[in-house]
């Protein structure tokens, strides 16, 4: 065996929960070329990454690619997706295929009857359960995560309060129900009392200044200001990490910093709490409640019209 494909097709906490699968291959199979698919999206995430001989994407449409996958002559596929996508790429080029097997339904039934069936397992160790017949085994070091040298911020670049170390707070999350509210955001900060960094995209920029202007020169909004492998930079760089369920969380992980992690509609009994995460990290989450999870991803709104989930969260837990 001379050459595999993983795929992935996305997002962004989803593939950094991959390369424990792809640094276990490459270290364990030394002469293996390790080639990853992914959505164009996504690539930054996976192209500095030295045990990844190449990286193939697609827009949409795997059809974009099927010459080339064709052309690569691949040896097996880890299917780390599952989905209709990566089942046309695993026909389009007709090789052995290892696959991981989603729990939607004991999801189902977790959300909709509060029933948990769900494994006690990691989703990353699940993962590598798809190259167990490899006779690759998991290394326990972790995530992984490569910045470009173009891309690390100098900490010399933040303002003059923030260079003697500061908090990073990731304020966004793909659904609204993932998000602690804006107003109990201003009260952590301001109970900090602490240099703090807001990360997010261009869309947690607005609420991100509403913050700055709630609390003052403590805050520095670096929501949209930076791409994806920069704010990696700001996150490697921080004292500690708050952030709720979502990719810049993995990310930290990564860099085995102390992290907050902080839980709204979703719960980690889904399997995709901070792995082997540093030892002062802790989860935050409104235990018992009788409408969580409420769905396995997230919702624009609460679907109760209350948001238990995030307005009862301790904030001392945060803080403390």
């Amino acid at each position: 065996m001379k050459k595999i494909l993983i795929i992935r097709f996305s997002s962004i906490g989803d593939i950094v929960l991959t390369t424990p699968v792809i640094r276990c291959i490459k270290e364990q199979k030394l002469n293996i070329e390790i080639h990853y698919l992914t959505k164009k999206g996504f690539k930054g995430i996976l192209e500095h990454n030295p045990y990844i001989t190449k990286i193939h994407t697609i827009e949409n449409d795997v059809k974009e690619i099927s010459a080339e996958l064709k052309n690569e002559k691949f040896d097996f596929v880890i299917d780390l997706h599952n989905n209709i996508r990566s089942m046309q790429v695993k026909k389009i080029i007709g090789k052995q295929t290892s696959v991981f097997k989603k729990l939607n339904f004991k999801k189902w039934i977790l959300v909709n009857f509060k029933i948990n069936k769900m494994p006690a397992v990691h989703i990353v160790d699940r993962y590598m359960k798809t190259v167990e017949q490899l006779g690759v085994k998991n290394d326990n070091k972790g995530l992984d995560y490569f910045i470009p040298e173009k891309d690390n911020i100098l900490i010399a670049s933040l303002p003059h309060t923030h260079q003697n170390g500061y908090i990073g707070f990731v304020i966004g999350a793909k659904h609204f129900t993932k998000q602690l509210p804006t107003e109990k955001i201003i009260s952590i900060c301001k109970k900090l009392n602490q240099p703090i960094v807001l990360l997010g995209s261009k869309d947690d920029a607005i609420r991100a200044s509403i913050i700055e202007n709630a609390v003052g020169s403590n805050i520095f909004n670096a929501c949209g200001k930076y791409n994806l492998n920069q704010s990696a930079s700001v996150i490697e760089q921080s004292k500690k990490i708050i952030s709720h369920d979502t990719g810049l969380m993995h990310i930290a992980v990564a860099f085995k910093k102390e992290i907050v992690s902080v839980w709204g509609n979703t719960v980690p009994a889904f399997g995709f709490a901070p792995y082997l995460p540093n030892s002062k990290s802790k989860i935050v989450e409104v235990q018992n409640l009788s409408c969580r999870p409420c769905s396995k991803i997230g919702y624009d709104k609460c679907p109760r019209g209350h948001f238990k989930c995030m307005e009862e969260i301790d904030e001392s837990e945060i803080v403390g």
